[in-house]
């Protein structure tokens, strides 16, 4: 065998011995490991010795369920078919299960040969079971907090006729409190579908003009007491972004509405195309942000989603925008207020 391979390259041992949690193995002949790390212990359960001249009897600690698909992912990259990632269940011999991503690379010779197939594996386990987590917690806000809500609403609404004139204001503020909450569940659920996918976000080209349109018609009927102006013209560009981007306009203008302090709020809208980037600017005459909390609104930085002041929508934003190679801020409006500021790259 070649000392090139990095499978018999000591040094290379070393390092990949020292890592807990992940495995590392090298294959040059179908059927044999080359090597494997330490950590595959720290995994399987069982010591890399016992599994060096025998495959079967990894794959015989894969879960039932993933072994054939594992094993095929397997043959697929010794044959030189190409590299792989994918997930499985490992049992180890006390019955307790691991999930593991295993990454195959194929290395190959001056000829295009494969030479070697490199195997890294992860254990995620503690990452799926996060994942679980959040899609439990999905399900109760998005079905059974919803629910409840809506029930709650049409009751209240059935009161509308039965309530004296110098009391309908506190059932009002009973029923924009309940769409307030439903509209959180909607929030909620973007959030929990952007941090729970495995898969990178699928960006695309979308029209700018047509997702601000169609949320400003929504708010609109939403908030009847707020006047909503747009400056100028929309322009018909397309940005980066997908289904996701009329979560972040949403958020922003329902922000701007539901922060403000002023019996009329007023939430003007210009959108400008630049040559290389679209910059919406969304501004309201609320309150506004101190400079000390401008930074913080979005939850960034350590402090995440726990920073002072921060909800759950502005924090979304900032992920999505991100997400899209974009940009959000927040700057003072004059006399009074705050102008959120986004920026999108342009498509066309």
């Amino acid at each position: 065998m070649s000392n090139s391979s990095l499978g018999q390259r000591p040094d290379f041992q070393d390092l990949f011995d020292q890592l807990d949690g992940v495995a590392l193995w090298t294959v040059s002949a179908p059927g044999e490991f080359d090597y494997i790390s330490a950590g595959f212990e720290d995994i399987w359960g069982i010591p890399p010795e016992a599994v060096m001249d025998d495959i079967a009897l990894l794959l015989d600690a894969i879960h039932p369920e993933d072994r054939d698909r594992v094993r095929q992912n397997i043959e697929a990259s010794a044959q030189g078919a190409h590299d792989e990632a994918y997930e499985g269940r490992v049992v180890r011999p006390d019955g307790s299960i691991r999930w593991v991503l295993t990454r195959q690379v194929l290395l190959r010779d001056d000829d295009g040969d494969v030479s070697e197939v490199v195997g890294v594996c992860t254990d995620i386990t503690e990452q799926k079971r996060r994942e679980r987590e959040l899609e439990l917690l999905n399900r109760i806000v998005r079905h059974d907090i919803r629910n409840d809500m809506g029930v709650v609403l049409g009751w209240a609404e059935m009161l509308e006729d039965h309530v004296d004139d110098d009391r309908s204001e506190y059932l009002q503020k009973i029923l924009d409190s309940g769409e307030h909450v439903v509209e959180l569940t909607e929030v909620a659920r973007d959030y929990v579908e952007t941090i729970a996918s495995n898969e990178s976000v699928t960006i695309a080209s979308v029209p700018i003009r047509s997702i601000l349109e169609t949320e400003l018609s929504i708010r609109r009927e939403s908030f009847p007491e707020a006047t909503f102006v747009v400056e100028g013209t929309l322009p018909d560009v397309e940005v980066a972004g997908n289904s996701m981007l009329s979560s972040v306009f949403r958020n922003l203008l329902n922000n701007a509405v539901q922060h403000n302090d002023k019996d009329a709020p007023r939430v003007e809208i210009s959108c400008t195309a630049r040559d290389d980037d679209v910059e919406v600017r969304i501004a309201d005459n609320g309150p506004g942000i101190p400079d000390d909390r401008k930074e913080l609104a979005f939850g960034k930085g350590d402090r995440g989603l726990g920073s002072p002041g921060t909800g759950i929508g502005l924090y979304l934003v900032d992920t999505l925008v991100t997400q899209y190679g974009g940009s959000v801020r927040v700057e003072d409006n004059e006399p009074t207020g705050a102008v959120f500021v986004v920026e999108l790259p342009c498509t066309d």
